[in-house]
């Protein structure tokens, strides 16, 4: 079964200014993107060994809904740039006025008499989860991912393919859990881009390249080699569910069997 929750905007880092100012650390800076406009905080990241030996030091930006690392080689590449208390105030909080309170995503529940089939539900995790809807219905069982729902319905025996909404198949591309197969032949799917995570479109043709700008993914030459990617935020989901109404999505596969 399919089970919407949601999550309020306080529980996804939606500080407000001032409490992103402080942050709790004294090295704390206070950044603003000359670019897009956004605001960050920067602090303190663990450093990381690079495969030639050498020492990547690295900070994390803190954003109102999202935390990523980056080299300090790979920021000074970048927009980012320190501002004034008054300047990261106004972006900060023109941007988390646009984050909604709440966000709903689904996730599957397999419930019922599970020991007669449980070696037939794919070995993604033995956690049993116990939940309540808010119409009161009680389910115990245990959490399978939208990946692993055509194995499960072969497992079982049962005709037909899940539907895999633009919801449930968007969270699991960005976390780079999953590989998402779309029609005539696309994939999306997470890759490390400039010491940063972006959501890639694979196997694109010359013929889609208009039509996919004006969705809304954004392009760019590396390695004299031309890509697209989704953008991860707000607008990502959108901009996928635009990519689907011409791409319908034809299955969401298992990072590491993809």
């Amino acid at each position: 079964m399919g089970a919407p929750h949601e999550l309020r905007g306080k529980d996804r880092i939606c500080w407000r200014p001032e409490e992103a100012g402080q942050c709790g650390r004294a090295e704390a800076k206070l950044l603003v993107n000359g670019k897009s406009g956004r605001a960050a905080v920067e602090v303190p990241a663990p450093s990381i060994m690079l495969d030639d030996g050498q020492v990547e030091r690295r900070v994390r930006l803190l954003r109102p809904i999202e935390r990523h690392a980056i080299g300090l080689d790979a920021l000074a590449q970048t927009h980012w740039e320190e501002t004034d208390q008054e300047t990261f105030a106004t972006a900060w909080t023109s941007e988390l006025a646009e984050v909604p309170e709440f966000s709903t995503s689904t996730f599957h529940v397999v419930t019922g008499l599970l020991l007669p089939i449980w070696k037939r539900i794919p070995d993604e995790t033995c956690k049993v989860y116990r939940l309540q809807t808010d119409g009161g219905q009680r389910v115990i069982g245990r959490v399978i991912s939208a990946a692993a729902l055509s194995s499960l319905y072969r497992n079982l025996g049962q005709d037909g393919t899940p539907s895999i909404g633009v919801n449930e198949a968007w969270r699991p591309v960005v976390d780079g859990r999953s590989v998402l197969q779309l029609a005539d032949g696309l994939q999306l799917r997470r890759v490390r881009v400039m010491n940063d995570y972006r959501v890639e479109l694979i196997s694109f043709t010359e013929g889609m390249r208009d039509r996919l700008r004006a969705i809304g993914l954004f392009s760019e030459i590396i390695a004299w080699k031309l890509r697209f990617f989704v953008p991860i935020g707000a607008a990502g989901e959108e901009i996928l569910a635009r990519l689907t109404e011409r791409h319908p999505i034809t299955g969401l596969t298992d990072r590491d069997a993809a």
